[in-house]
């Protein structure tokens, strides 16, 4: 069983950039790590992807070009790269892991087997 833990949630301005970590520990080397955000009275959203043993990432439209997912599989991390936040951005924010392939599938919270506790991202007007 993977484990993930979140870090480097906070409150900034609108406009500010932010980087979130997840830290996995256990073998994720046929795994996607994921990032999901979950807002009051919202469904959990997708955001982006990583899988390690394809080298590929994937996007939710509504971040794409905004927020840049990487990571070091050698040091089992990834990281989330938020830029030019939004109020609307504001949510608890979520790892997840999962031996899962195909973009449509990443994008379904339900098909992950490992969750992180989360991590609060407040963006202030």
């Amino acid at each position: 069983q993977v484990q993930l833990v979140e870090s480097g949630g906070g409150l900034v301005q609108t406009g500010a950039s932010l980087t979130l970590s997840c830290a996995a520990s256990g073998r994720t080397y046929n795994h996607a790590i994921s990032w999901f955000r979950r807002s009051p009275g919202k469904e959990r959203e997708f955001l982006a992807a990583i899988v390690w043993s394809l080298n590929s990432t994937t996007y939710a439209d509504s971040v794409r070009g905004r927020f840049t997912i990487s990571g070091n599989n050698a040091k089992n991390t990834v990281f989330l790269q938020m830029n030019s936040l939004k109020p609307e951005d504001t949510a608890v924010y979520y790892c997840a892991a999962g031996v899962i392939r195909h973009r449509v599938a990443l994008m379904q919270p339900r098909l992950y087997s490992s969750w992180g506790q989360g991590t609060q991202v407040t963006v202030s007007s």
